[in-house]
């Protein structure tokens, strides 16, 4: 991949949902948190809603637009819930039921982003900053489309 050039740190805008699962008869209640860009990244879960305490306001224009609303953001999350829910075993699942509600909250995850290469080529890693963790092809894909882009769109966070 070449030596490190760079590292800055993007945001990248998630929702924030409260979610019930209702599986045979048992409510379980989730805080579960979908990015708000493309809607395919891993799901972040909390504990509870971050106060003004354990979040700080950032300035910066490292930041891609969020590109989905709402509700096509409820309809991933369940998807995703879903799907997490069976690959634990699909014949334990009777009478599911996945109930999202948005919680009204401005949350962006920070992410280091490494520029590598030698001469003309150029490679991006990927770190979570919050899990302290490598990321792969997805979170990749979606900051590389977003350096890429024509437009060069950025928001304040």
């Amino acid at each position: 991949m070449g030596p490190l050039r760079s590292v800055a740190t993007a945001y990248v805008p998630f929702q924030l949902f409260q979610v019930a699962i209702t599986n045979q008869g048992h409510t379980e209640q989730r805080l579960l948190g979908v990015d708000a860009v493309v809607g395919t990244l891993d799901l972040f879960q909390f504990e509870r809603v971050p106060g003004d305490g354990e979040m700080i306001w950032v300035e910066t224009r490292n930041c891609p637009e969020a590109q989905l609303d709402g509700e096509r953001l409820g309809e991933l999350l369940q998807a995703k819930v879903r799907r997490m829910l069976y690959s634990k075993g699909f014949f334990r699942m009777k009478e599911l039921t996945i109930d999202p509600e948005p919680v009204a909250l401005e949350l962006h995850i920070p992410y280091w982003l490494g520029f590598r290469g030698a001469g003309g080529e150029a490679s991006l890693s990927v770190i979570d900053a919050v899990r302290r963790r490598p990321e792969g092809a997805k979170v990749r894909a979606l900051f590389e489309s977003w350096l890429l882009s024509a437009g060069g769109e950025r928001s304040e966070v």
